[in-house]
């Protein structure tokens, strides 16, 4: 071959025109680019680093006034010298102090919570006689928002249970914190088996009794005595234990609260017992149901709620699977108890509704691109430029996958948004290819010098366009803030798709047109 290439386009053509592992490679591209499709963890949004915490300084007896001003504000002015810090801000209560500290976004969340800690621990001996040890308590945003959230609720026509559902449900909840990458489950509004105790006040005005006594009595006998330790003579260990004094109803109604007058009085005297839940717990959600036929609701229905929530930059579709798998397999023991379940809340199924949408407009565009270029360049041009867009989509997804990336709504808005731009450089080159192979000048040219000739001939001009493009993404990259973070996969994934259009051009265009392209017999001159 006479003709020598000069820039890194024609090069590239040269290297793997006739090469045999140019098809391989081809293809290896597009099988990474659907392997990543499929492991990449799936979101609906990108996770954004959001870091703080709280430090909790109690000192009882304290009023709101010295709390502010022996615990807050000297926290507030050291909580500042912390570099990165964005917001702090103190409440002063009665007994305790809380100052709240928010991050500038993007910090990492281990070395703000280390350098709180560092800080309020630096600064102990600063704070007055009387404060107890602060407690540092830093947000964890990324398990803090659940996933999955259940609604557990009485099933209409059975009697509901919740003594029995509440250790159905704890075992249950026990289960799923050992699904893979499932970081925290929360059981909220659930009633706990208890005795229920109702004092009768008239009864005891009567006995001249208190409820203080009531109470006192109570707790002496409802706990378990501490192990008692010793070593005997032949120092042998002797372990004393004794068992809790309260097993079932009758247990509790025969406390003796009091002695009147010589005879003792026992709880049953003055009080109603009972078994039975926690009904005096007010933290109490309620969940309607449509009915089949029209949109009215039926009556609404006192719910359970677990909720679930992943490890950070795990896949939310593969982690709500198992554990709606795990749910299937307790459904028939919260029936026998007289619940069902629904699911309020699926992340997974909408983070991957909302990717396999946005594929699916991404597949339609690129029909639409190779139908568009049928009729500006021809069946075979649109063949090879079409080809293109889905190894450089893929050469990116696989890229994103090994940095660590989520593909979500924003990912793969970036490619919609280079997608325009991706085919423009196989564009340019099959034209120029197209152009040589119907010009005079190079009727006598071998068909694969023709074609290094033509790719290399538009390498520097389309280098620079392409460069240009990649740097008004660029300025992206430092936009702060809460939208510079959420908008971060555009300028990461835009200017790898177009390098990857660069170099997916300068290899498989000229490669394909070898393949595909064959030139008119009055310009076969040159061929032997």
């Amino acid at each position: 071959m006479s003709y020598q290439p000069k820039d890194i386009a024609g090069k590239l053509a040269a290297g793997f025109l006739k090469n045999p592992l140019t098809a391989v490679l081809g293809v290896t591209l597009l099988l990474l680019g659907f392997i990543s499709l499929q492991v990449m963890p799936r979101e609906e949004d990108p996770q954004i680093a959001i870091s703080g915490g709280a430090v909790i300084a109690p000192m009882p007896g304290a009023t709101p006034k010295e709390i502010e001003n022996v615990i807050v504000n000297p926290l507030e002015r050291r909580i500042r010298e912390i570099k990165g810090v964005d917001h702090v801000y103190g409440i002063a209560m009665h007994n305790v102090g809380i100052v709240n500290v928010v991050y500038k976004i993007g910090e990492r969340r281990e070395d703000a919570n280390l350098k709180l800690y560092d800080k309020v621990m630096q600064n102990m001996d600063q704070l007055p006689k009387g404060v107890m040890q602060p407690l540092v308590k830093p947000f964890d945003i990324d398990i803090d928002i659940p996933i999955l959230t259940f609604a557990f609720y009485p099933i209409k026509g059975q009697k509901a249970d919740y003594e029995k559902l509440f250790p159905i449900a704890r075992r249950l909840q026990q289960r799923i914190n050992a699904v893979k990458n499932v970081a925290k489950t929360t059981l909220k509004g659930a009633h706990k088996p208890q005795f229920n105790v109702e004092v009768d006040l008239h009864k005891l005005t009567a006995y001249n009794l208190s409820l203080g006594q009531i109470m006192k009595a109570i707790q002496s006998i409802a706990v378990n005595v501490p192990d008692v330790k010793g070593r005997t003579k032949d120092k042998k260990l002797m372990i004393f234990g004794v068992k809790n004094a309260i097993d079932d109803v009758d247990d509790v109604k025969n406390i003796i609260v009091a002695q009147y007058m010589g005879s003792p009085i026992y709880l049953r005297d003055v009080a109603k017992v009972q078994r039975g839940i926690d009904f005096q717990n007010f933290k109490t959600a309620y969940v309607g149901f449509k009915k089949e036929k029209g949109d009215n609701l039926s009556p609404i229905k006192e719910q359970i709620t677990l909720t679930v929530s992943k490890l950070a930059g795990t896949n939310a579709v593969f982690v709500a699977n198992d554990v709606l798998k795990v749910m299937d397999e307790y459904k028939d023991k919260l029936r026998k108890a007289g619940f069902g379940y629904i699911v309020t809340r699926d992340y997974g199924k909408r983070a991957n509704d909302a990717v396999n949408e946005l594929v699916h407009h991404l597949v339609i565009t690129i029909i639409i691109i190779a139908v568009m270029l049928v009729f500006a360049l021809g069946f075979k041009e649109s063949v090879i430029v079409t080809f293109t867009v889905p190894a450089i989509l893929a050469i990116t997804l696989f890229i994103a996958y090994l940095s660590g990336q989520t593909i979500n709504r924003i990912t793969l808005f970036a490619f919609l948004l280079s997608l325009g731009l991706l085919v423009d450089a196989a564009i340019i080159v099959i034209e120029n290819i197209h152009r040589h192979m119907h010009s005079h000048e190079s009727a006598h040219k071998p068909m694969d010098e023709l074609l290094i000739e033509a790719t290399d001939e538009i390498g520097a001009p389309t280098n620079i366009a392409t460069l240009a493009i990649i740097m008004t993404m660029v300025p992206m990259l430092f936009v702060g803030g809460m939208m510079g973070s959420f908008m971060k996969p555009i300028p990461l994934n835009v200017p790898v798709a177009l390098i990857a259009s660069l170099i997916v051009a300068y290899i498989f265009t000229p490669y394909l047109s070898l393949k595909l392209l064959k030139r008119d017999k009055h310009h076969e001159g040159g061929e032997k």
